[in-house]
This record gives structure tokens, C-alpha cells and sequence, in this order.
């Protein structure tokens, strides 16, 4: 009979005869991921590293609003933001 060594040559032999078509297919797309991870991960280091050179504060365009009297905008009639609803009873 078979002992377990001869049973995993078997069975490797097996999976070469069969897989021979698609092998070079499968280690082309390895290949390929490989170079894209490695590429991803280059460019994340890139990243940390310019984002530690840039400590400094951010600015961050927009408009400043300033705080108005509470009732103003309704006693000053339209052209006002309308208050915030509240929640309903």
C-alpha cells in the first residue's frame, strides 16, 4: 500500500498535470499584484513622510459667520435664516 509520503507525491503530480495550462496565467496575476502592493505601499510611505515634514496649521478657506442677538432675525423680519427646528412634540 501507499504510505502518506508516496500519497503527497501522487497528489502533487497530479495538481501539475492538471494546472500546467493556467500556471503561467496564475503567476502572471501574482506577479502583478505584487507590483501593485508594493507600489501602495511606496506611496503610503511618501505620504507619512510628507505629512510629518507639514506640521504647521491648516487653513481652511470659507466664509466667517458671525453671531447675531438672539431674536434679532425675527425682529428684523424676512431675509433672515429661519431658527432651527426643534424636536416635535
Amino acid at each position: 500500500m501507499f504510505g502518506l509520503s508516496e500519497l503527497a507525491v501522487v497528489l502533487i503530480v497530479v495538481i501539475a498535470v492538471l494546472a500546467a495550462k493556467r500556471l503561467p496565467e496564475l503567476t502572471r496575476s501574482a506577479g502583478k499584484s505584487a507590483r501593485i502592493l508594493k507600489a501602495e505601499a511606496r506611496a503610503m510611505r511618501e505620504q507619512d513622510t510628507a505629512g510629518e515634514a507639514d506640521t504647521g496649521p491648516r487653513i481652511v478657506q470659507g466664509e466667517v459667520l458671525r453671531p447675531s442677538a438672539p431674536g434679532a432675525e425675527r425682529a428684523a423680519g424676512a431675509g433672515g435664516t429661519p431658527p432651527p427646528a426643534g424636536p416635535t412634540r
